[in-house]
């Protein structure tokens, strides 16, 4: 269990290593090449289309989950009628786990969008990147236990967790100045 726990901490730690990289090579550099929408509905639209990238891989999942079930005796008859069969268990569980890791990331890119402007929109396609490479690092991982998959769980977790910790600080800040006006 320490073994375990021990990879998971340096794995995660890792993964956050690589997504604060990521992040700022992606706000330094992007802008460069790309420019980024100014007002609140092209900044919102924007943020959907890097969240398609995200859920592309629900929908990926959601298609591992129903082939699986197609093509398994044991899982043909649905979800009801009992529990996975071990075939299908991995499948499922990512796909449980991509639905809420979805959820998170979607809301996090939309009120990103929401709250900045500029050369900050350039974490929006970093971090729908960042979500997709951990969802199948996350998945190759499985079945190697929590350990296995914790680099890529973080890689899907911490870009989305970043930029809502972001949010909520602007909105404080905003909220602070605005008390103090």
């Amino acid at each position: 269990m320490a073994r375990e726990e021990h990879l998971i901490r340096t794995r995660t730690s890792l993964a956050l290593v690589v997504v604060l990289v990521c992040f700022a090579a992606g706000h330094l550099l992007l802008p460069r090449a790309f420019v980024f929408p100014g007002d609140v509905a092209n900044r919102l639209a924007f943020a959907a289309q890097a969240a398609a990238f995200v859920l592309s891989c629900l929908l990926v999942a959601i298609g591992m989950v129903s082939t699986g079930r197609r093509r398994s005796r044991d899982d043909i008859a649905g979800a009801a009628a009992g529990p996975p069969s071990p075939v299908l268990a991995t499948k499922v569980a990512f796909l449980q786990n991509t639905l809420e890791q979805s959820v998170l990331a979607c809301g996090a890119f939309l009120a990103f969008a929401a709250v900045v402007d500029g050369a900050w929109l350039a974490l929006l396609p970093v971090a729908a990147v960042l979500f997709c490479v951990g969802r199948v690092l996350f998945y190759r991982g499985y079945p190697s236990g929590a350990g296995g998959r914790a680099f890529g769980m973080a890689l899907t977790l911490l870009p989305g967790a970043l930029l809502l910790l972001a949010v909520l600080v602007v909105v404080v800040l905003r909220m602070a100045a605005s008390v103090l006006a």
